[in-house]
């Protein structure tokens, strides 16, 4: 079967993917008039920001914390626009207790700031310096992304958006643009520093894919600072899902659709033009040409590339000669809460020293539920565990090779939660492993990739993928373009294609 457009409205946009990115351009498009259609091929909406149910206990994906709903916020400001409270949620703090090898006091990442600085004080003497200078690039670089940027910019209108949003404090962030935390490092002497570049590498990991001697300066400026008040990270009372469904109350509410279980199979083109997508119902198996005058990938840009015909050879260069993206284990425990030492952070790194295949830095990501936060019953709570892994090796030998790498990365990781958690057997109510496949699978990311393209200084601000592609009305919008990976991040890059695209129907 096949539809026809219809004009009654703004005109018709098919959004490829409920991730958190792709439901938000949907909900907000709606919102202001267009007729939308969100089609995604698994179960229950939001991507990497999802949920599964076991046994009573509610296991997040893999986002497992929130930015931007503070006042001013990024999901403030969406939610306000589409007429919904705000989800119920309470502050990270500390936003991570960070536990370097053969240590076993924490750095913790308080939220207060004064509380925060004198932390690092203690932890990283003669730092000081440094981390002013990050202070003074995040405040620079948040307001300047708070008056909505478009970078990078693609046509006059982007580049009005942008020199817009500039004023003068955004200046003080121009002879920094160029520099890697680790350069800023090496101005204020700590290049040294073992323990300090250690801290810096795992953060920045989580959050930009890459360590302190590749990440852009200004990026880790915010990525370590947004966690202090009066911004901060948010832990979600239920689960990561009470988002995405607030998003899809959103698009329904203003008439938008959204269906689960469909596949977009392939992109259609006209004349450099995206016209429309052919869609499959993975129920029936039956595949039919729905068009449409706006076509939003929520989906990586190595995704992307295999969906349109004929990606243009500048392109593909570009995607083809992006440094590889990380994949992730993840391992879901269901514990007694006695498993919980007290006072337990939500949020945990570990680094390791000891030989053995945890992911690619040695390192382990730690949630933990809170007492009655809606993820396990009375009694009970939640520990998510996981680390970046090479995608590669999971995909390579027979099926009883994976088996057994499953199998070691999964006795490894337990055996290192187990130095901090009481893990005995009769501890653990549920055991459940994800890996690259499973997240290909899940959320049908090219070879499970994921987190985005990493942060470098080549792939970030004005040299990173742009939200625009190479056809007319084809969008991108997701972890793959600016300004980033998380919650927070797709959403401003959800936000920058609604109002491309409305500029573009004027």
């Amino acid at each position: 079967m096949s539809s026809k457009i219809t004009h009654s409205g703004k005109g018709r946009v098919i959004v490829i993917g409920a991730g958190i990115g792709g439901l938000t351009a949907g909900a907000l498009l709606a919102r202001r008039g267009y007729e939308v259609t969100i089609y995604d091929q698994a179960i229950l909406p939001g991507g990497c920001a999802s949920t599964f149910n076991r046994r009573g206990f509610t296991f997040d994906v893999g986002a497992t914390q929130v930015a931007g709903l503070e006042v001013g916020g990024i999901h403030h400001r969406i939610f306000q626009e589409l007429d919904l409270p705000l989800p119920e949620a309470t502050f990270c703090d500390p936003a991570c207790a960070v536990f370097l090898p053969g240590e076993t006091q924490p750095i913790n990442v308080w939220r207060d700031r004064e509380k925060w600085q004198q932390e690092r004080q203690r932890q990283f003497p003669r730092s000081e310096p440094f981390w002013q200078l990050l202070g003074k690039l995040f405040q620079a670089s948040w307001q300047f992304q708070a008056r909505d940027p478009v970078l990078p910019t693609r046509n006059v209108w982007d580049l009005q958006q942008l020199v817009g949003a500039m004023r003068l404090d955004t200046l003080i962030t121009v002879p920094f643009a160029l520099m890697t935390v680790t350069d800023a490092l090496k101005l204020y002497g700590l290049a040294g520093d073992r323990r300090l570049k250690t801290f810096l590498d795992l953060q920045l990991k989580l959050y930009s894919q890459v360590n302190a001697d590749e990440t852009a300066l200004l990026y880790a400026a915010t990525a370590l600072s947004v966690s202090q008040s009066p911004q901060g990270l948010f832990h979600l009372q239920g689960s990561m899902q009470v988002l995405s469904d607030r998003l899809v109350e959103g698009l329904e509410k203003y008439g938008g659709k959204l269906l689960m279980g469909h596949s977009v199979e392939k992109i259609h083109t006209q004349g450099g033009k995206a016209t429309g997508v052919v869609v499959k119902n993975n129920k029936s198996g039956k595949s039919w040409l729905e068009k449409a005058d706006q076509v939003i990938a929520n989906t990586t840009v190595q995704n992307l590339v295999q969906l349109w015909d004929f990606p243009t050879a500048n392109f593909q260069r570009r995607i083809d000669k992006l440094p590889e993206s990380s994949g992730a284990f993840v391992v879901y425990l269901g514990v007694e809460e006695t498993a919980i030492p007290p006072n337990c952070p939500p949020h945990l790194q570990f680094l390791y020293d000891a030989n053995g295949p945890i992911g690619e830095n040695n390192s382990l990501f730690v949630s933990v539920s809170k007492a009655d936060d809606g993820r396990a019953p009375t009694g009970k709570r939640t520990i998510i565990a996981s680390s970046f892994v090479d995608v590669k090796p999971w995909w390579q030998g027979t099926l009883e090779d994976y088996e057994k790498l499953k199998q070691l990365y999964t006795q490894t990781a337990i055996a290192r939660l187990g130095e901090y958690f009481k893990l005995t057997p009769e501890m653990i109510i549920h055991q459940e492993v994800a890996t690259p496949r499973t997240f290909a699978k899940f959320t049908a990311r090219d070879q499970g990739i994921v987190g985005g393209v990493g942060q470098r200084l080549g792939t970030f601000g004005p040299f990173a993928i742009a939200t625009r592609t190479p056809i007319d009305n084809l969008w991108l919008v997701g972890d793959s373009t600016h300004p980033g990976e998380g919650t927070a991040g797709v959403s401003y890059s959800a936000l920058t294609v609604v109002r491309q695209i409305e500029e573009q129907e004027k």
